[in-house]
């Protein structure tokens, strides 16, 4: 999702975060000495953090994902906890506010749409082959095939301070490519949705956190 890698972030760090962001979580507060963080800077939100909450003692781990900003060391002066919404991306895009480039867009696009899911289920960027939850793994010529109709997100156009994009995605059981615009915002809308393949052998997109 990120071109840089995630940090795993020391005990003493942790506890600092949850000090600041428990109140916000729902589910009940994570304990320190049980959670682990994964943070992560926000190439599109100048000094913000995206962060992943573990609670490492439960089978599977409670998670929630987080973005913070730090004013100073040890200080957290905003938290925005995602909820599989909109709101929430788009309000801290109006906050922080959004910067986007060329260089980040893409980022921005996947981020979006791993953290925003619709009425029906996620719209799931879609790479490589291996980014498809299959139930089994298929044989070398369908994965070969399906790997041949696969694009980067990558920008194609900038006009009137709007990005145009393409993608590949994933929605239940088909793949789709479409054309994904994203205004100077951060407002996220896709057009000329072009179905490749359906009734694909993959597994449900839940969201059990």
């Amino acid at each position: 999702m990120f071109k840089n890698a995630f940090q795993k972030l020391e005990l003493d760090d942790v506890a600092i975060i949850l000090d600041a962001v428990n109140d916000h979580i729902d589910g009940g507060a994570f304990d320190p000495v049980d959670t682990t963080i994964m943070a992560i800077d926000v190439p599109f939100y100048p000094g913000y953090r995206f962060l992943e909450i573990s609670d490492t003692s439960l089978t599977p781990a409670r998670k929630r994902f987080v973005i913070i900003k730090s004013e100073q060391a040890n200080i957290i002066s905003d938290v925005v906890v995602l909820d599989w919404t909109n709101e929430p991306i788009y309000i801290l895009n109006q906050k922080a506010p959004i910067q986007l480039n060329a260089d980040n867009i893409a980022e921005y696009v996947r981020f979006f749409f791993t953290y925003v899911r619709g009425k029906h289920g996620r719209f799931i960027v879609t790479e490589n082959v291996d980014d498809i939850n299959w139930k089994e793994d298929p044989p070398p010529q369908a994965r070969k095939a399906i790997a041949k109709m696969l694009v980067p997100v990558e920008l194609k156009e900038e006009k009137d301070g709007n990005m145009y994009l393409e993608a590949t995605m994933m929605f239940r059981d088909s793949l789709f490519k479409a054309d994904v615009e994203v205004q100077p915002n951060g407002l996220v809308s896709l057009s000329n949705e072009k179905l490749l393949v359906e009734d694909m052998p993959v597994r449900d997109d839940t969201f059990g956190q």
